[in-house]
């Protein structure tokens, strides 16, 4: 894994829309050459506290530990080179001197595991109003806070998003939920639009940037793509939800062998968005900015 890991802006994907696919269990975690990097911004957030990075109901405690041991189990399975178990418990990153040991450690178990992967960590339990989000490792949001959206049903916490609500996406969501098989887990991709590789993103897009020339965005923009995967945990019957993130510098498409289909499949897919959804991303004042900016990108590729 490193830079354009997911490229879904590259026409294979639609942008809001659900968009599953079946996920190989190998592919679930995707530690890259930003591991340390990421883990120590996810250390330097969880003791802030206003970051409110962790937030958990109490009757979770035992999802969140077998979400840990799947954990435990899967990472010096699959990635030996940069994992290794000490004891049944003991999880350590190679390397780093980040270690977990779940047998004798204090605090909860997602947010404790949590310390060892890039990706987010979320805990939803169905309830009379649907599934609600019930426990949470969030460092490294994309345009929403846990503070706002803990313990928030699926209606409240896609409050705002385009055609969800109300629309067929939303109930398709519910319906996966409802009928997610332990041994069935599935994956998605988004992306959105920054001017910078801040992983703790709680307010979206450009909405602050001043973006006058498409000079000034090509050098300054990036995409960021989230991996999101679903997993009912067989236990517990609750759903993991993880989120991963990866930055992709907008100028790097100069380097890249497919660069000039890549901005031209960005762009193509900006210029179908509706107005609603261009402000959700918080890109509508920026659009047109961008779109030039991406065909300096096509032009110097051809």
């Amino acid at each position: 894994m490193s830079r354009f890991a997911h490229t879904p802006y590259d026409g294979s994907k639609r942008p809001f829309t659900v968009g599953l696919e079946p996920l190989d269990l190998r592919e679930w975690i995707e530690p890259d050459e930003f591991l340390a990097a990421h883990l120590d911004e996810k250390e330097r957030l969880i003791v802030d506290p206003k970051a409110f990075v962790f937030a958990a109901e109490a009757d979770t405690e035992a999802a969140q530990r077998e979400v840990a041991d799947l954990l435990v189990a899967h990472l010096p399975a699959q990635f030996p080179n940069i994992y290794e178990l000490h004891s049944d418990h003991a999880l350590c990153v190679k390397n780093t001197g980040k270690c977990v040991d779940l047998s004798s450690c204090s605090e909860a178990p997602l947010l404790a595991i949590s310390r060892l992967v890039q990706e987010d960590l979320v805990l939803m339990r169905k309830g009379d109003d649907g599934y609600r989000l019930v426990a949470a490792s969030l460092c490294f949001p994309s345009s929403w806070s846990l503070a706002e959206k803990f313990g928030g049903s699926m209606s409240a916490i896609h409050e705002g998003v385009p055609d969800f609500n109300g629309h067929r996406m939303g109930l398709m969501v519910q319906r996966i939920f409802e009928r997610l098989e332990v041994d069935k887990p599935v994956w998605r991709l988004n992306w959105s639009l920054y001017t910078d590789t801040e992983l703790h993103h709680p307010v979206s897009g450009l909405r602050d940037e001043v973006l006058c020339e498409p000079g000034q965005a090509f050098e300054q923009l990036y995409v960021r793509v989230e991996k999101q995967t679903l997993r009912r945990l067989p236990d517990s019957g609750e759903i993991l939800f993880t989120i991963r993130v990866h930055h992709d510098p907008v100028h790097s498409f100069l380097k890249h062998p497919d660069g000039g289909q890549l901005a031209q499949g960005l762009k193509t897919q900006l210029l179908g968005l509706t107005d609603e959804q261009l402000d959700y991303k918080g890109i509508k004042a920026h659009a047109s900015t961008i779109v030039q900016a991406l065909d300096m990108v096509a032009e110097e590729r051809v």
